[in-house]
């Protein structure tokens, strides 16, 4: 049953509401597709209407904005702040404080916060969630915080070398120039972290090491801070190789997301696996991110929901066809016995 809310926004400051709806409105716009519901304006008056508790979000989005309008609000202000509003109300851990370029760095939601305080704690840390929660990102920042702090003398990347869905032949240069399009995002986040020019140097020093998971056989990583990416696409004899290079004074951090294998048809994922096999290990964390904890564009938040029920649908379906095709030979069991 669709509600309709009024707010109003007094004493009336055209420049400050000229902040607080954007450009052309699409501030305002981004509000309707974070909570699905529909805003209109006049002046400082405005009408929010859809579901009863996506309306008292939307009221509460236009107060949180209001109160921040004395500057220009960026879109990922806009949208940052969208996220930590859908998730308001939920237990939040204190979140940890994070050393890096970025002082504003924290967790948006309880699970990220979560997420920052386990690799903190734990030895070996797990982050397994659709794409948009922040995983990698986190991940990274927490190394450039420990690298950052003397807790870890170096920080090593690695990810298997699985192509989603194409194949792009052999590539030129040599192992770092081979597999740098493989770790783009970790780079990415590096950079933000770190700044372009402090980790070029850190590289030429060795203290940021790219270490392509197949020739990490052998090794003992130790004092160091590791991140394995996009570990669904490892399989269980590469997941159990990394995990048993893990040396003295050494971190973890292994994320991914088992709806986006890109493994052949028939290949175990490590990642699966290992998730069935080390929950309980003492010294191994898990969280499990879901579609609340997206912080890129609201669309992919729903994209991910979409997916999830089509999957969902897909495996009750299937479901459904066992247990006719087993009530089907049990049929005729009876008659064989008859």
């Amino acid at each position: 049953m669709a509600k309709t809310l009024e707010v109003f926004f007094e004493p009336v400051d055209n420049a400050r509401l000229a902040r607080l709806c954007g450009v052309l409105d699409e501030n305002l716009r981004q509000i309707e597709n974070a909570f699905d519901i529909s805003v209109m304006r006049r002046g400082e008056h405005f009408s929010l209407t859809g579901h009863p508790a996506q309306v008292l979000r939307g009221e509460m989005a236009l107060k949180h904005f209001d109160a921040r309008a004395d500057s220009d609000l960026s879109l990922d202000d806009v949208q940052l702040g969208l996220v930590e509003i859908a998730n308001r109300g939920e237990l939040t851990l204190p979140a940890p404080a994070l050393m890096t370029r970025r002082t504003d760095l924290r967790g948006r939601t309880p699970r990220q916060t979560e997420y920052l305080s386990n690799i903190q704690e734990f030895d070996i840390t797990f982050g397994i969630g659709p794409a948009g929660t922040g995983k990698t990102y986190l991940a990274v920042a927490s190394a450039v915080d420990a690298f950052e702090r003397d807790l870890v003398e170096r920080i090593i990347l690695t990810r298997p070398a699985v192509e989603a869905g194409e194949r792009l032949g052999f590539l030129p240069g040599d192992l770092s120039q081979k597999v740098d399009p493989y770790l783009r995002p970790l780079y990415d986040a590096l950079y933000d972290l770190m700044g372009f020019d402090r980790v070029g140097k850190l590289f030429e020093r060795s203290l940021i090491e790219i270490a392509p998971l197949a020739f990490m056989r052998g090794r003992t990583l130790s004092n160091a801070f590791i991140i394995l990416d996009e570990a669904q696409n490892t399989t269980p004899e590469q997941m159990k190789m990394f995990l048993t290079r893990i040396g003295f004074g050494a971190k973890a951090v292994v994320t991914g997301d088992q709806t986006q294998v890109d493994l052949t048809r028939g290949q175990r994922s490590g990642l699966k696996e290992a998730r069935a096999v080390l929950q309980g290990v003492r010294g191994i964390a898990f969280t499990e991110f879901t579609k609340d904890d997206v912080v890129r564009h609201p669309l992919v938040a729903r994209i991910v929901e979409a997916y999830d029920k089509e999957a969902a649908r897909v495996e009750r379906s299937k479901s459904a066809a066992r247990a006719q095709v087993q009530a089907s030979e049990e049929n005729e069991d009876v008659k064989t016995d008859k």
